[in-house]
């Protein structure tokens, strides 16, 4: 006999409580199989789901030790369940059959069972299995209520697979967000800080636990910023109605500065009330660098082609003048100046093309056995002849191993320190070429006493057309390309260069070689 319906009710009222507020599927499961054991007067109850491979497996049992369940296989391998017009159903005369091998296996007396289908959306879930020891068989009015518990079940698959689509979707967007290359900021619509991205806690170094719960301008504080902060206006009383773009600079004490791109995105609900606001943060200080690098090599270039365009098209000019009869001297000074300028022309168009051969790769070296003493003298002896307000002293051992090197690109090397070290050195003073020699590499360096280096400006020498913001330079020629195409040319032979510098106590540039014979970098064993 069926329990009374105000028990029923009851029963139904509790599983749905517990549907609404427990995560726990196993728990739900066990609930309802235990209320539709015992509203059907059954003795043990079994719910299966299908398993990918399409056989059932139990996610819950009532009434039997868990050491039987294997000997229920016969029903739960192979059901012949179909689709009909009304739904999913199961052969009842199979099932029965089934239930008997399942009592010889078990040794329970297993005489009725009633099997219902777990469906959602027309989608086979399941079976829900009602046992009994009794004769009685299972009602019309029994299986109805029993599609009610298997309803429930279902509903619980349903809302097991949409937490678990939700966790998975959460996970997948928190892994975007917090893997993403640019800075990822999201507001709530009162600009706080609900979301913040590694990215961006690295820009801003605003911890991402600080940050959460804060305005919004405060993280993400611009200078320089091209348009005003939408949070500020917004505080100002001035709505956001439409996406923003503003750029401007990060600025943290002791950090280099950057210089970014941020998008304000507003997202409204269906009243066009705003819910939050997406901040997209791009780093654009590479490209911003590569702007000022344009502009720079367009004004450095323009004036140093010019200078000596302009001499060498003013000597020529004059010394061609019909009107006037020049002397030897006077020609012989006009053609020598014209001569140095077109030397100078072509020096500056040489450092132009190897600063472009080793930015496309194209940079070739021709490697040889060089005597570095030799090379040294040469580059020595090459420049004292051009000063008289210097002492060049070389500073060389006589048994110093030769390095596998470039011979023609090692003397550009030495070219270029020797003539910053003459440049920037406008007193005058000693200047000291020297070699040592350890393991496997040759150092050389080259030291003056000129003005010195600041020390913030050394990280920046040897990038292209930087040149050190002193008066002095404003004075000296020169397009900022030497120290590039120095750093450049030592490293393609696998060396080292660096500077050691102080404001008022000259500088000393340094800079390695392999040694002939040495193993290199890369075929030295590891410590």
């Amino acid at each position: 006999m069926l329990m009374h319906p105000v028990q029923q009710f009851h029963f139904l009222l509790e599983i749905a409580r517990v549907l609404a507020s427990s995560l726990d599927l196993k728990d739900v499961f066990q609930r309802i199989l235990q209320s539709a054991v015992e509203i059907l007067h059954g003795q043990i109850g079994l719910l299966a789901l299908r398993a990918r491979r399409g056989h059932l497996q139990v996610v819950a049992a009532y009434g039997l030790p868990p050491t039987l369940l294997p000997r229920f296989r016969p029903l739960l391998e192979d059901i012949p369940y179909s689709r009909t017009e009304e739904g999913w159903s199961i052969s009842r005369q199979d099932i029965l059959s089934r239930l008997h091998l399942v009592a010889e296996a078990t040794g329970l007396s297993l005489r009725q069972v009633v099997a219902i289908p777990l469906t959602i959306e027309d989608e086979f879930l399941g079976l829900l299995y009602i046992f009994r020891t009794s004769e009685r068989p299972f009602t019309v009015e029994e299986e109805y209520l029993l599609r009610t518990f298997a309803d429930l079940a279902a509903i619980a698959v349903r809302n097991a697979r949409l937490y678990t689509a939700l966790q998975l979707e959460r996970n997948r967007l928190r892994a975007i967000i917090d893997n993403s290359a640019d800075g990822i900021m999201i507001l709530d619509a009162e600009c706080r800080v609900e979301v913040i991205n590694r990215t961006l806690s690295r820009m801003t170094g605003w911890p991402v636990e600080k940050a959460r719960g804060k305005p919004g301008h405060a993280v993400l504080h611009l200078e320089n910023a091209s348009e005003p902060d939408p949070c500020v206006q917004m505080e100002k009383g001035i709505p956001f109605k439409e996406q923003i773009y503003r750029e401007g600079d990060i600025v943290r004490p002791s950090k280099p500065r950057i210089t970014v791109g941020v998008t304000y995105t507003p997202v409204f609900d269906e009243a066009g009330e705003l819910q939050y606001i997406i901040v997209n943060v791009n780093d654009i200080t590479r490209f911003r660098e590569a702007e000022e690098m344009k502009s720079t090599f367009i004004s450095v270039i323009s004036h140093e082609l010019k200078t000596p365009v302009a001499l060498i098209k003013g000597y020529a000019a004059t010394l061609r003048r019909e009107d006037v009869q020049w002397d030897m001297d006077t020609i012989r000074e006009g053609l020598q100046i014209i001569e140095e300028e077109a030397d100078r022309l072509t020096h500056l168009i040489d450092n132009l093309l190897d600063a472009s051969r080793i930015q496309a790769g194209g940079l070739k070296l021709e490697f040889e056995e060089v005597d570095l003493k030799e090379v040294i003298k040469r580059v020595v002896d090459g420049f004292q002849v051009q000063t008289a307000a210097h002492q060049i002293v070389i500073d060389v051992p006589d048994d110093l191993p030769p390095v596998w090197a470039d011979r023609e690109r090692i003397r550009q090397v030495l070219d270029n320190l020797l003539s910053n070290a003459i440049k920037y050195s406008p007193e005058g003073g000693v200047i000291r070429v020297g070699a040592w020699a350890n393991t496997h590499e040759v150092t050389v360096y080259v030291a003056d006493q000129g003005i010195g280096i600041p020390e913030e400006e050394q990280p920046y020498l040897f990038e292209r057309f930087y040149r050190v913001d002193t008066s002095l330079r404003r004075k000296t020629k020169g397009a900022g390309l030497g120290l590039f195409l120095a750093k450049a040319l030592v490293e393609a032979h696998g060396g080292r260069i660096w500077v050691h510098s102080k404001p008022g106590e000259g500088s000393t540039f340094f800079f390695t070689l392999p040694i002939a014979g040495a193993p290199r970098e890369n075929d030295r064993p590891s410590p």
